[in-house]
């Protein structure tokens, strides 16, 4: 029996980011799956957090504790570095790919200042998406694809945001319509 058959992991995460007319939106499932089973069902995993007295929100995919590590780093890097995310963002990938410890981690975040909207990933990248939209996790192909599409419609940031992620829900067995959503700006 293999490592992935005795521990499955645990699946169950779709982030998706829309930034339009000066407000950007992170909007986040609450679903925890461990195999075909599902373990929560109104987990938060998207945050506010106020380093310095600067408003982030924050997104996160992947395991839970090794996410929660990011955040506290990035919180840090935020720290030393007010209101400055993009700089607070690359120092954290730098670290992540670079430290013996963290580059074991196995997460992916989304964080938006409200200006900056980037994804920061364990192989030391720091991306801006190109048409101020992005997601990740198990269903963030199909919210990303369902907020593009949405995109130049009426509706505004949130709407979009919500409506991507019921399109997911629809489609990834590990995304649920039990969200949480922040914004700003």
């Amino acid at each position: 029996m293999s490592k992935d058959e005795r521990f499955p992991g645990w699946h169950g995460t779709t982030i998706v980011a829309v930034r339009k007319a000066g407000r950007v939106v992170v909007a986040g499932d609450g679903q925890v799956s461990l195999g075909q089973t599902v373990i929560k069902g109104g987990a938060r995993k998207v945050r506010r957090i106020e380093p310095g007295g600067h408003p982030v929100v924050c997104g996160f995919a992947g395991s839970t504790a090794d996410a929660f590590t990011l955040l506290e780093r990035l919180e840090t890097k935020l720290e030393a570095a007010p209101g400055q995310l993009a700089r607070a963002a690359v120092d954290l990938a730098k670290d992540w790919r670079t430290d013996k410890y963290l580059r074991n981690l196995e997460a992916m975040l989304i964080v938006t200042d409200g200006r900056d909207l980037l994804v920061i990933t364990g192989a030391g990248d720091v991306l801006e998406p190109e048409h101020d939209v992005t997601a990740i996790g198990s269903g963030g192909n199909f919210a990303l694809a369902a907020a593009r599409a949405l995109y130049d419609s009426d509706l505004d940031a949130e709407a979009i945001a919500r409506r991507a992620m019921a399109i997911a829900a629809e489609i990834c067995v590990y995304t649920n319509t039990s969200l949480t959503v922040e914004s700003l700006g």
